[in-house]
């Protein structure tokens, strides 16, 4: 084993890419974030209620004739935020060697729309089709077959499932698989694709939106779910101006789908992540909220925000423009997020408008320019799964 080596300066980040509600790809997601055009629409689906939902709109990539058994809704979508990174990870796998390279990936749901699908046509038909396969087309290790495959990557390969904080515990585990010395670079990222049993659960828990969900807002209805994928490529020794610079993780177990009132699962993720960066609350010029626009849900997250940072912290949700992406959400957002350092620019926390003056935040109500080093970014899930991850500028 190679020997843990020091991440003083965080993670360095060579490329990200995304495909969400706002767009297949990374520059017509940046567009439309920031003139705060929203991506729910109708669900893809036929349901007996109104759902908006973030649906990805655009034609998504074709797996290759030879790899077609794993080809789902999600491993389109991870194909789409795969391929614009592909040259960087060849450099990487031929750089280091494919061992050297390691995959940690975050998911809710894994193929469960495509086994909805084949489970409703055995209900009509009573056949199976002979192309669907538990194993290429449903669990959680088919998506990191399929890209170890297209890629060359062949060092650790994890799944984190854990909710709604799936894919934002990717980005812990990849700096613990660097920090012990068993990678030189790692891909992270998540992926989820829509299906009709989280819509209606989320319904059946009474949280599910008819409208557009609003984050933060005083008539907040609840929560609308979305899809998408976005991935993110870490080199130990990568020259870059952005980095991985910390991540905090909790488990407060409060309750099975309801968040802790007090909110102190999240407020020891935030510390957590911040003492893992070395950085103080008054170091972080923005907070992507999980503001997911349930009142007990952005309640809590706002009292510990407050117990935190410094009021004046600008607090933005991202969830108003592509809807919740479930085990995605943490990549997704922290995707997002990133924009917003590179290009100087708060993007309008979309539907906040009224504002709940109750809560104890600065909710961004309006696009704003300025200089952003640092963001925290949130992720919440049942059971108490929390966590926050930190990126910042090192140059």
């Amino acid at each position: 084993m190679t020997p843990s080596r020091s991440l003083a300066r965080g993670l360095p980040l060579c490329d990200y890419s995304l495909c969400c509600a706002l767009g297949a790809d990374r520059s017509s997601a940046r567009a439309r974030l920031f003139e705060a055009q929203s991506g729910l629409r109708a669900a893809p689906f036929a349901l007996p209620f109104a759902a908006p939902c973030g649906v990805v709109d655009d034609p998504l990539p074709v797996l290759p004739a030879r790899l077609q058994a794993f080809d789902t809704r999600q491993a389109r979508l991870a194909l789409a935020a795969l391929e614009p990174l592909r040259p960087r990870i060849a450099e990487c796998v031929q750089r280091w060697g494919g061992a050297r390279v390691g995959l940690v990936l975050g998911s809710s749901n894994a193929g469960l729309d495509t086994t909805e699908r084949v489970h409703a046509e055995h209900l009509r038909t009573g056949l199976v089709r002979d192309a669907y396969s538990l194993r290429t087309q449903h669990a959680f290790s088919a998506v990191l077959e399929l890209i170890r495959t297209l890629t060359g990557i062949e060092g650790p390969a994890q799944f984190v499932s854990t909710a709604c904080s799936s894919s934002g515990k990717a980005f812990a585990s990849a700096l613990r698989l660097c920090a012990a010395g068993l990678v030189d670079a790692v891909l992270v990222g998540g992926v989820d694709a829509l299906c009709e049993m989280t819509v209606r659960g989320f319904r059946s828990l009474g949280v599910l939106a008819e409208q557009p969900c609003r984050p933060f807002g005083a008539a907040r209805p609840g929560i609308n779910i979305g899809e998408g994928a976005a991935l993110f490529l870490f080199e130990r020794d990568a020259e870059s101006e952005l980095a991985l610079l910390g991540c905090g993780e909790s488990a407060d177990a409060h309750h099975m789908t309801a968040p802790d009132p007090a909110g102190q699962g999240a407020e020891l993720a935030m510390r957590e992540a911040l003492a893992a960066a070395g950085l103080a609350p008054t170091e972080i010029d923005l907070i992507n909220a999980h503001g997911t626009g349930t009142a007990l849900g952005d309640a809590s997250e706002a009292a510990a925000i407050a117990r935190v940072f410094d009021g004046g912290v600008p607090v933005v949700s991202t969830k108003g423009y592509t809807g919740h992406a479930l085990g995605a959400a943490g990549a997704l957002e922290a995707a997002l997020s990133l924009l917003t350092l590179e290009l100087g620019l708060l993007p309008e926390s979309l539907g906040a408008s009224p504002i709940d003056r109750a809560l104890p935040i600065a909710v961004v109500q309006r696009r704003r320019e300025g200089v952003f080093k640092r963001v925290l970014s949130n992720s919440f899930a049942f059971g108490g799964s929390n966590v926050s991850v930190i990126f910042g500028r090192v140059a």
